[in-house]
């Protein structure tokens, strides 16, 4: 029996109207779809994903768990196991559609999976969605990027130390945590600031000045840094 595919699919950052038609057909497409988390149905992707395609609801859903944590072992451990998951159903000849916010190529748990999978023999392949940032941008109605400017995209929360110092615009992603941390850091660069935090979700809200922006911001908020305030 010819082994199954593992899809790696991006849904875009939260609303449904953005998510990709090679998404909507492969969630339509297969009957085993995996999602982040412990319960799919309360998953985010999943609650994107089933606005586009109500179907989605008749489908195996298969809860693919990876602890957040920072003891390295432990998130080892919850990628072979959930690269196990995948790899029993795909002996099986099925494919496995997994669900993930934003695109499947930018800090994607996906990607930790696809290693594991690929260094085991089993095929799979990566479909774009479109990126949280490009979303925010759109949505605050001003461009990431003119003519030569370059674009940094970091981690906040790994960067608290640094500062944004280079020639060009910054987009913050993984910011909530550590939000207060992240406006000393932004308040210090002199640069325009915008942030969106549920973007494109029914909790969305924006900010137009670090001053705006609550300490207790949620996990998906969204953070762009601009050198020239010329379009904000």
């Amino acid at each position: 029996m010819a082994q199954g595919k593992a899809f790696g699919v991006g849904v875009g950052p939260g609303d449904p109207e953005l998510m990709t038609l090679k998404a909507v057909r492969l969630i339509r497409e297969n009957d085993v779809i995996a999602l982040p988390g412990k319960i799919p149905e309360e998953t985010t992707a999943y609650k994107i994903a089933v606005q586009a395609v109500p179907e989605l609801k008749d489908k195996t859903l298969v809860p693919v768990y990876m602890p957040m944590v920072t003891d390295k072992a432990r998130v080892r451990e919850g990628h072979r196991n959930g690269a196990a998951m995948i790899e029993e159903i795909l002996d099986q000849g099925r494919n496995v559609v997994f669900l993930t916010l934003g695109d499947s190529t930018v800090y994607c748990t996906f990607t930790y999976l696809q290693a594991i999978l690929e260094e085991d023999g089993y095929e799979t392949e990566l479909v774009s969605g479109i990126t949280s940032f490009c979303a925010a941008a759109a949505r605050l109605n001003i461009p990431i990027g003119e003519w030569n400017e370059p674009i940094h995209i970091i981690p906040a929360m790994h960067s608290l130390d640094g500062e944004l110092d280079q020639p060009g615009n910054y987009v913050l992603m993984k910011s909530g945590r550590h939000m207060s941390e992240v406006k000393e850091m932004l308040g210090r660069s002199g640069r325009q600031v915008m942030m969106v935090e549920n973007c494109g979700m029914p909790d969305e809200k924006v900010y137009r000045s670090v001053e705006e922006i609550p300490d207790d911001a949620g996990y998906f908020s969204l953070i762009i840094a601009k050198e020239d305030g010329r379009t904000l």
